[in-house]
């Protein structure tokens, strides 16, 4: 059983920065493929990012096209953290955000976190 808490959230201006972190429960986080998506009004829900179980340098990180170049998930599997540093934000970055824990680059969902929201001014 893994548990998973978002935070970092919060109202940005267009342009700027938030890093998002997900703290877990459970012996087996290590295990897991991580990853963010999230879910803006009105929207399903979308993925984001994802990074491998290893964790380490070399570990295969994943991104929608959308936040390429802006966007870089990291974890640590010492902490149970997995990390969402995002940059150059942009309104329709706005959404929840949620962290995930699964498998097979997150084509397998086996834990969600509850949800950070984001709002982006522009």
């Amino acid at each position: 059983q893994v548990q998973l808490v978002e935070s970092g959230g919060g109202l940005v201006q267009a342009g700027g920065s938030l890093r998002l972190s997900c703290a877990a429960s459970g012996r087996t986080f290590s295990n897991y493929d991580m990853g963010w998506f999230r879910q803006a009004p009105g929207k399903e829900r979308e993925f984001v990012a994802a990074i491998d179980w290893r964790g380490w340098s070399g570990s295969s990180t994943d991104y929608t096209d959308s936040v390429k170049g802006r966007f870089t998930i990291s974890r640590d599997n010492a902490k149970n953290t997995v990390n969402l540093q995002m940059k150059s934000l942009k309104p329709e970055d706005t959404a929840v955000y949620y962290c995930a824990a699964g498998q097979k680059k997150m084509t397998i969902i086996d834990y969600w976190g509850e949800g950070t929201l984001v709002t982006v001014s522009s």
